[in-house]
């Protein structure tokens, strides 16, 4: 396998896992509609930031350990699950404040001096540990990206540049979400609104934390 049919390969393959609704497309889509493009890129980055991580272990083989020891896989499997459904649960919180809405410490927003924006520094750590706590995405990485080292590149660096493809397919995803959010967020805009997404957000979110927790683990 040459190099370039290396990353056309693995890029058509990660196309189809980008488009598919997770948790990462939950939370740049809650960030866009409830507080605005600058977080939604800045959740966005950190997932980035994160796959980052999970591409590098994974050609190195330090990750492997997820597929040979249950207990590694079920740690980060629980604890993953544990975050998704503390989001979950933040979000209903934040919903049944005066108002609807999120209220971290932020600044307030404009027309809305109930409601406040978080730290951008917050909403990035949010998406990278989002992605970092997420098993399937590491085990994605695992079992596909040795599938596509070529011989005479190092690892290393084989596994970061399938890792960059694969985050320029997100990068484009995530703005076209953002963008689609932003334009009809001009006919949602409002605490109502803000109460619902939050707790749609919520509930997908501890929905997914619920169902790592139920997972049975194959041989």
């Amino acid at each position: 396998m040459t190099l370039q049919d290396s990353l056309l390969g693995f890029a058509a393959l990660a196309a189809l896992i980008t488009i598919i609704p997770g948790t990462d497309t939950a939370l740049v889509l809650r960030y866009t509609l409830s507080q605005g493009r600058r977080h939604a890129y800045a959740a966005a980055l950190g997932m980035i930031s994160g796959a980052f991580v999970w591409g590098a272990a994974a050609a190195t083989g330090v990750s492997a350990l997820l597929t040979v020891s249950t207990v590694a896989y079920d740690v980060v499997r629980f604890a993953g699950a544990a975050y998704m459904v503390w989001l979950g649960v933040s979000l209903w919180r934040a919903s049944f404040r005066k108002g609807g809405g999120t209220d971290d410490g932020g600044q307030p927003v404009r027309g809305l001096p109930h409601l406040s924006y978080e730290p951008l520094g917050r909403t990035w750590v949010k998406g990278l540990v989002s992605n970092l706590l997420n098993p399937k995405y590491g085990m994605f990485c695992i079992a596909v990206i040795p599938q596509f080292l070529v011989p005479g590149v190092p690892p290393v660096w084989m596994g970061l540049m399938l890792t960059v493809v694969s985050n320029v397919e997100a990068v484009v995803w995530f703005i076209a979400i953002v963008a689609a959010a932003h334009f009809f967020r001009k006919w949602l805009e409002g605490p109502k609104f803000r109460t619902w997404i939050d707790r749609v957000t919520g509930t997908v979110l501890g929905a997914f934390g619920v169902a790592a927790v139920l997972e049975t683990r194959h041989a």
